[in-house]
């Protein structure tokens, strides 16, 4: 009789059984789940995540026989671009790269977002940007390093999040009022109970490791009504990034946004109390649908002294995030400067009321 293999609900590896909890434990995105949970969620021993249409194999050999990729000796980044776009220098350590080969077709997303940015615009919002900074470098704002601002598809993973919420807690209500010479208090304690199965969807987490999470989170949100089927098209005269981290790796930054979008949902819902005493609160997800795309990004990294400094701009929107270099020099000349006008404008004004 052949063996049944469950698999995890959240990331597809396999779960194995632990005798200290009772439960199945996933060892990749540390999911758990009580047997009768994944007999629930898996019926006849079949793994009930919905999957996400396939590429036909044509699709796939398209991707893989038109789609270069590009090794970076320095830093290690591995840079994808369609057969008709040269990539020559990386926009991570802005070392040459060379050609590697071609790439495999498992890595061909299922969604894009097209880039609605254009060059010449990114040029003009990064500068408005950059313009009200006054303590940055001088060459941080030459066109030289305006040129390595990159058109750049990141690698993103979206996920949408079938989470069973399970809340108890006493609600106290409190009330005072006087009355002749009395002050009266009344409280009303409510057994707050709430269970429910809530529903996250189209949360996103990068799967690049050499761009800074916190910096894809700072230029969201993406308008995901405008997610288009993948077509080799949209890599024409842009550069994309090839994932590595897979949706297993990022599922724990998934799992906390998707608890925190549960736990606030459970919150609307409690109404007013005068106070909150919480016995029990537990958001276990039940199962993950997962959608892999490319995300469009104007990209740029500037080094100063020995430090990268990265700085993202939404291609879709235009949301910029990322912190600029101080330059001591120019911050010193600055106060030395307001020191002397200070210094001058008290001798003028001492000497006027001698």
């Amino acid at each position: 009789m052949d063996s049944v293999e469950y698999k995890c609900p959240n990331c597809d590896a396999d779960l194995k059984f632990n005798p200290d909890t009772q439960k199945l434990d996933c060892e990749y995105c540390f999911s758990s789940f009580t047997v009768d949970e994944i007999k629930q969620i898996c019926a006849n021993a079949e793994n009930s995540i919905p999957s996400n249409s396939q590429p036909t194999p044509q699709a796939q050999e398209e991707f893989s026989e038109h789609t270069n990729l590009y090794h970076c000796a320095s830093c290690g980044a591995e840079i994808m671009s369609d057969d008709q776009q040269t990539a020559l220098f990386c926009y991570y350590c802005h070392n040459p790269v060379i050609l590697s080969g071609k790439m495999s077709g498992q890595y061909r997303p299922s969604k894009v977002i097209g880039f609605k940015l254009n060059r010449e615009k990114a040029e003009q919002i990064f500068q408005n940007w950059i313009g009200a900074r006054m303590f940055v470098p001088s060459d941080f704002k030459s066109s030289q390093q305006l040129e390595k601002l990159t058109g750049l598809y990141v690698p993103f993973w979206l996920a949408d999040c079938y989470t069973s919420a399970d809340y108890h807690a006493l609600g106290k209500q409190t009330r005072s009022w006087t009355s002749g010479n009395y002050r009266y208090t009344e409280t009303k304690e409510y057994d707050v109970i709430r269970r429910a199965d809530i529903v996250s969807k189209g949360i996103p987490a990068d799967g690049e490791s050499k761009i800074e999470d916190a910096l894809m989170e700072a230029i969201e949100p993406y308008d995901y009504s405008e997610l288009k089927n993948f077509s080799m098209s949209y890599l024409s005269g842009f550069y994309a990034d090839k994932y590595d981290v897979d949706k297993g790796q990022v599922f724990p930054r998934i799992r906390e946004r998707s608890n925190n979008a549960s736990k606030e949902y459970i919150k609307q819902s409690l109404g007013s109390y005068s106070s909150m005493t919480v016995h029990n609160e537990n958001y276990n997800i039940q199962r993950t649908d997962w959608n892999y795309m490319l995300l469009p990004v104007w990209f740029m990294t500037y080094k100063y002294k020995d430090k990268v400094y990265e700085f993202a701009m939404n291609g879709q929107t235009g949301k910029i995030a990322g912190t600029p270099p101080l330059s001591k020099a120019k911050l010193i000349g600055f106060c030395i400067a307001i020191g002397a006008a200070l210094t001058i404008i008290g001798t003028l004004f001492g000497g006027a009321m001698i």
